[in-house]
């Protein structure tokens, strides 16, 4: 049997999420209270006929019953039972927060007559902060699409082979900030920059403009060449640890041209050795 836990700030994706993964035949409960939580997995594991049964449950800051800071303990004591627990923890900036409630128009789950929007925000951050704690991925959905939180979600809970680490790379712009849940992170800023090339910079590192660029700059191999010595050097050991998932973000200025580029070789020279290895664009909308 496996558990996925899926939680995270309100407002950041968690019912897509769950809906993702009801697609795949995920069985899926939201805003469960957790005091419960113990008691359903009991129950299926004594009456289900399905030993590959797949449960996903929402448990977040509108939690009615018990109380999180015993979640951890609680995850420990039904890994203990046999059953893989997976904590997958969604979070978004405070801006995008606070414009995707004004854009929707919707109401914060924790705000009242007397906590406003930015307030209710601040106050889930603590009640949920014991789950991110044990998260095994934490996923920062600011700028994500909806195709893109797909994939992602698709691609790392339910990938081919379960058993395997699965590794993503992924390019931001430090214009925007660190993407959260970063295992490493690579500043690719000291290279030649595509974008001062008036013809190169309205493409991205996924055009054959800006990748003959790069190609014919000697500083790029080098710093490609040492990011996969260090990461050849490492990885094997975070997989030996029984790690799940690890996350590699290169970053630039932009998120547009080096760091894309760069994010891709790696995933073209790491997908010869591990199975299970993804790439994402964070800066840019649609692949």
């Amino acid at each position: 049997m496996r558990l996925v836990v899926i939680s995270g700030h309100s407002g950041s994706g968690k019912t897509s999420a769950l809906n993702i993964l009801e697609d795949v035949g995920f069985t899926c409960v939201d805003n469960l209270p957790s005091s419960l939580l113990p008691e359903l997995i009991s129950q299926l594991r004594e009456e289900s006929s399905d030993p590959k049964l797949q449960l996903a449950v929402g448990i977040d800051a509108r939690n009615l019953m018990g109380d999180l800071t015993k979640i951890p303990k609680m995850l420990s004591t039904i890994e203990d039972y046999g059953v893989q627990v997976d904590v997958i923890f969604l979070k978004a900036q405070r801006t995008d927060l606070l414009r995707r409630y004004s854009e929707t128009r919707r109401k914060h789950p924790l705000s009242s007559n007397t906590i406003g929007l930015k307030e209710a925000i601040d106050l889930e951050e603590n009640i949920i902060s014991p789950i991110a704690q044990v998260a095994s991925l934490t996923i920062d959905t600011s700028g994500l699409t909806l195709h893109q939180l797909r994939d992602l979600v698709k691609n790392t809970i339910v990938p081919n082979n379960q058993h395997q680490m699965t590794i993503l790379f992924e390019s931001f712009g430090f214009k925007q900030r660190i993407p959260n849940g970063s295992d490493f992170v690579f500043d690719v800023r000291c290279l030649p920059n595509p974008y001062w090339k008036i013809e190169l910079r309205t493409q991205t590192g996924n055009d054959s403009g800006v990748i003959n660029f790069l190609e014919s700059q000697v500083d790029v191999a080098s710093m490609l060449a040492d990011i996969i010595g260090y990461l050849t050097r490492w990885i094997p050991k975070f997989q030996a640890n029984n790690r799940s998932y690890l996350t590699v973000s290169i970053g630039c200025t932009g998120g547009q041209h080096r760091s894309v580029y760069i994010a891709n070789r790696l995933h073209e020279h790491f997908s010869k050795q591990y199975n299970l290895v993804q790439v994402m664009h964070k800066e840019i909308a649609s692949q």
